[in-house]
C-alpha cells in the first residue's frame, strides 16, 4: 500500500487485488483518488503499525473514494486511537467497506470544511481493553457527515457512532449492538448541530453500563444552528432497566434547541420524550415481541399489526424525512414500495409469513 500512494497520480484508479495485507500502512496525499478492492473484498491487517502513529490508512486533504475494502486491528499505543482510516480534511466517500478491530473505525480531523460520506458499510468489533473508549465512527467538528446503509455491532464501553460536525445526515442504517455488544451511547451528537436521523434501527445491549440511546448535547453546543430531527426510527433496550431513548443536554445550549421527533417505534422500558421541549407525534411504545426476530436483525413488523395505519406520512417533505429506504438483516437498504398505511419505525416491509 505504501507504494501504492507513493506512486499514484490525481485522478488515477488504484485497484487492490483480493487477498490479505500485512504491515503495509499507507499516507495518501493525491488530491483526486479512487481506490477500489477487485473481486473478494481485499483485507489489510494493521499488525501494530500505523502510518504517522495515526491509522493503517492516512488521507491527508483531497477528494477520495474508498470502496470494497476492509481494514483490521489499527492501534496507536500513545492515544490510543488508532483507526482504520484517518481521514483529515477535504472529501472521502467510503462504499463497501468494512471496519473491524479498530479503536476507531474511521476518525476525522477537525477541519470545517470537511465532508465525510458512507454508504453500505460496516463497523464492529471494538477492542475490549479498558484503557481507553473505542469509537466505531468519529466524525470531528467537520462540516458534513453522512452515513446510509451501513452496519454497526459489538461495541466496548465507547459509541457506535460519535459525531460532532455542523451536520449529521443519518440514515436507513442498523446501530444495533448485538450479543455480546457493551456500547455505551448507539449515536452520539455531544455538540449539538444540524442532526437528521430517519429510518435507522437503533437497539442498544443488555450489557451497556449506560441507559442512554441516543445523545445530543452531551458536552456543550458549538454550532450557530442546533436542530434535531428523529422521524421513522425503531429505538430497541434489550436492558431490564428503564432506557433514556433520547437525551437532548438542554441545559447545554444557550438557546433550546430544535428538536422534532415523529413516527418514531419505541421498544421496551424507558423515557423517550419527556423533558424534551419540542414537536413531538406519532411515537409508540410497543413491546419487542412486536418484531419478526430481532436476534438476527430482523424488525420488520407483522402484516397484520396493531402498529400498521397508525401514522400519517410527512406531506409535504421538503426536507426528505419520510423514508424511502429501509435498512435489511442482509446489509443493504430496501426500497419501501406501495405502503398505504405506515407504522411508527423504520421497518415498512411486513414480515414473512410463518408457516
Amino acid at each position: 500500500m505504501a507504494e501504492a500512494a507513493r506512486l499514484a497520480r490525481d485522478d488515477d484508479v488504484v485497484l487492490i487485488a483480493s487477498g490479505e495485507y500485512r504491515s503495509d500502512v499507507a499516507l495518501w496525499m493525491q488530491k483526486r483518488l479512487t481506490i477500489r478492492g477487485t473481486g473478494q473484498r481485499p483485507v489489510i491487517y494493521a499488525d501494530g503499525k500505523s502510518s504517522e502513529g495515526k491509522a493503517t490508512w492516512v488521507i491527508r486533504n483531497g477528494d477520495f473514494t474508498v470502496s470494497n475494502i476492509e481494514f483490521r486491528g489499527g492501534r496507536e499505543s500513545e492515544n490510543s486511537d488508532g483507526a482504520g482510516i484517518r481521514f483529515e480534511n477535504g472529501k472521502l466517500t467510503v462504499v463497501d467497506c468494512a471496519f473491524i478491530d479498530n479503536q476507531v473505525g474511521i476518525l476525522t480531523g477537525n477541519h470545517s470544511g470537511a465532508v465525510l460520506t458512507i454508504e453500505n458499510s460496516v463497523f464492529g468489533l471494538a477492542p475490549k481493553s479498558v484503557t481507553w473508549l473505542p469509537h466505531l465512527l468519529y466524525a470531528g467538528r467537520i462540516a458534513l457527515l453522512r452515513v446510509t446503509g451501513s452496519r454497526f455491532h459489538g461495541g466496548y464501553r465507547g459509541h457506535l457512532l460519535k459525531s460532532r460536525a455542523r451536520i449529521s445526515d443519518i440514515r436507513n442504517n442498523l446501530l444495533v449492538d448485538g450479543e455480546g455488544g457493551s456500547a455505551s451511547y448507539e449515536a452520539d451528537f455531544p455538540n449539538g448541530g444540524e442532526v437528521t436521523l430517519v429510518g435507522n434501527v437503533l437497539g442498544q445491549s443488555k450489557l451497556s453500563q449506560n441507559p442512554t440511546i441516543v445523545a445530543y448535547g452531551a458536552e456543550g453546543a458549538v454550532w450557530p444552528q442546533n436542530r434535531l430531527k428523529m422521524v421513522h426510527n425503531t429505538i430497541y433496550s434489550e436492558g431490564p432497566r428503564p432506557a433514556w431513548f433520547l437525551h437532548v443536554f438542554i441545559d447545554n445550549f444557550s438557546a433550546t434547541p430544535e428538536v422534532m421527533t415523529r413516527n418514531n417505534l419505541l421498544a421496551g422500558i424507558g423515557r423517550f420524550t419527556a423533558l424534551v421541549p419540542g414537536k413531538h407525534s406519532g411515537n409508540y411504545f410497543a413491546p419487542a415481541s412486536v418484531f419478526a426476530n430481532p436476534a438476527i436483525m430482523d424488525f420488520a413488523l407483522g402484516a397484520d399489526s396493531w402498529l400498521r395505519g397508525t401514522v400519517n406520512p410527512i406531506t409535504p417533505d421538503p426536507e426528505r424525512l419520510q423514508p424511502e429506504f429501509e435498512p435489511s438483516p442482509v446489509g443493504k437498504m430496501q426500497v419501501i414500495r406501495g405502503t398505504l398505511k405506515w407504522a411508527p419505525g423504520a421497518v415498512q416491509l411486513a414480515a414473512p409469513l410463518k408457516e
